[in-house]
């Protein structure tokens, strides 16, 4: 897979920062970020916002829930001016709270497609992550997977790992699946799912991965860049086990790998 180089992922972040400031904010000399992204990985792209526009951006980071909360509770006295966050969920749930507001901008609108943000211009899509089948390569044959909904059946049983229903991202998955299937289709797909664990759900995601190449299950669910993370890891370990799995993509016939997009408003 090519690798986006930094202007590809640049111009997005200073079109919605662009776009996301109001009149009166694009002529002051700083900007308030709330982000649940991790500093090291989000402040590169706002140092050089800050180089082509002159405006400095005061960063603020923390958990999603905590950032919410906090918003919640500044109202309109808060100093934020944009809220990034790592998951349309999320995104979702800011809006439903009511602390973010409505942008039309011609710029957002040009770079950013209409499926990857919100149609009513509550918020925009930065970034995308798939999350696939990761499965041990020696003990499981590509061949025998096919979809997510193919996990719910007995061939599955003791053989899978996942993170707990807590995660935003397996909300999100099923949320993707209700939307595809309905909820009585999927109700039904999360209880076989959940009679194949080959132990209780525990771990983020490269716990999971972890955890399939020890040999604790045979399949897992897993955002790609948590594997990307391992093959580029400095630990020999996590490297190791990086090589003892791979990626399956389910549904390349129907609907597709599920995709989330995390984004800001």
């Amino acid at each position: 897979m090519p690798k986006l180089s930094k202007p590809h992922v640049l111009l997005p972040v200073l079109c919605l920062l662009a776009g996301l400031l109001t009149s009166p904010l694009l002529a002051a000399e700083e900007v308030n970020v709330y982000s649940a992204r991790k500093e090291d990985l989000i402040k590169p792209l706002l140092d050089d916002f800050s180089k082509q526009t002159g405006i400095s951006v005061n960063l603020v980071t923390g958990k999603e829930e905590a950032l919410l909360q906090r918003l919640q509770s500044e109202g309109a006295n808060t100093p934020a001016d944009v809220l990034l966050t790592s998951d349309a969920g999320r995104l979702a749930a800011a809006r439903q709270a009511g602390v973010l507001q409505a942008v039309q901008s011609a710029a957002l609108a040009k770079h950013i497609p209409a499926a990857y943000r919100d149609p009513e211009g509550y918020w925009y899509g930065l970034s995308v992550r798939a999350r696939p089948i990761i499965y041990a390569k020696d003990r499981v044959k590509s061949a025998q997977l096919s979809t997510y909904e193919d996990l719910a059946v007995p061939q599955w049983r003791d053989k899978i790992c996942v993170r707990s229903s807590d995660s935003i991202y397996n909300q999100s998955l099923v949320a993707g699946m209700i939307a595809h299937h309905g909820e009585a289709k999927t109700e039904a797909w999360a209880k076989g799912l959940v009679a194949n664990f080959a132990r209780p759900p525990k771990g983020g995601d490269r716990d999971q991965i972890k955890a399939v190449a020890a040999g604790e299950c045979d399949v897992t669910l897993a955002n790609t860049y948590y594997l990307g993370g391992m093959v580029n890891s400095p630990d020999p370990a996590e490297q190791a086990a990086a090589a003892k799995v791979a990626v399956f993509w389910p549904d390349a016939k129907t609907t597709g790998v599920h995709v989330n997009v995390s984004g800001a408003g």
